[in-house]
């Protein structure tokens, strides 16, 4: 059947589909790329790319001479992005507000090195820095920014402008990490977000990377209430 699809995500949406449906049910070997690109009347190089987002995304596990399958347990991923925080308190309909409260060349902690996998004695850019909403506290930001990397970031003017929303617009990344905790406030981190110390706050700690050059690590310690939402 040659259904037209000449587009690499009309085929993904199609295979997409069909697995769904049970047309290829879990553990099932789909049919070789050549054979799908003569069904869909699209190029071999078309069914690749549709195949690969699918195994991006947990649906298909292919492996070399051994062919395309549909997972058995698949995984489905959340999608991510780097939020925009003023942009994500605009939505809420809130006014957005910010204060840099310090910017200082420092030599960043272990862990911190460790994460940004940077030699002992590396100098990098510290800044801490409050946003807020309708005038609350909404988050605090501790972040360390490699200026080998973006060596810009040194004359950037981050005091009318956050380093989140700066680097989102300056600093183009290739890969990252992320992770979520729950912990206990500091007196710092009370005093800054109008809590007690010692209330279970939810952290985020992300780190981007161009390559294998660390751009840049932060920690964002959030206000009690906040919700962070996302798709899978």
């Amino acid at each position: 059947m040659d259904t037209g699809l000449r587009n690499w995500q009309g085929v993904r949406e199609e295979v997409l589909r069909r697995i769904h449906a049970r047309v290829w049910a879990p553990g099932d070997l789909l049919p070789t790329e050549t054979e799908l690109a003569a069904e869909f009347g699209c190029a071999r190089t078309t069914v690749n790319r549709a195949l690969r987002t699918l195994a991006e995304s947990g649906l298909l596990d292919r492996k070399r001479k051994a062919g395309t399958r549909v997972v058995r347990h698949p995984v489905r991923k959340a999608t991510l992005s780097i939020p925009v925080i003023r942009l994500e308190i605009e939505k809420q309909n809130k006014s957005y507000g910010y204060a840099l409260l310090s910017r200082e060349m420092e030599t960043p902690p272990a862990d911190v090195l460790a994460r940004m996998c940077l030699r002992k004695g590396s100098g990098l850019l510290h800044l801490q820095s409050l946003h807020l909403a309708d005038g609350q506290p909404y988050a605090f930001e501790d972040r360390w920014i490699n200026t080998a990397a973006v060596p810009e970031s040194l004359d950037a003017d981050l005091e009318s402008m956050s380093a989140n929303e700066w680097l989102v617009m300056n600093a183009p990344f290739t890969n990252g990490d992320i992770a979520f905790s729950a912990v206990n406030a500091t007196d710092q981190e009370a005093e800054l977000l109008g809590t007690q110390s010692g209330v279970a706050l939810f952290v985020v700690e992300r780190s981007t990377w161009n390559g294998n050059v660390a751009i840049t690590s932060v920690k964002l310690v959030c206000a009690p209430g906040y919700r962070m939402r996302t798709d899978i």
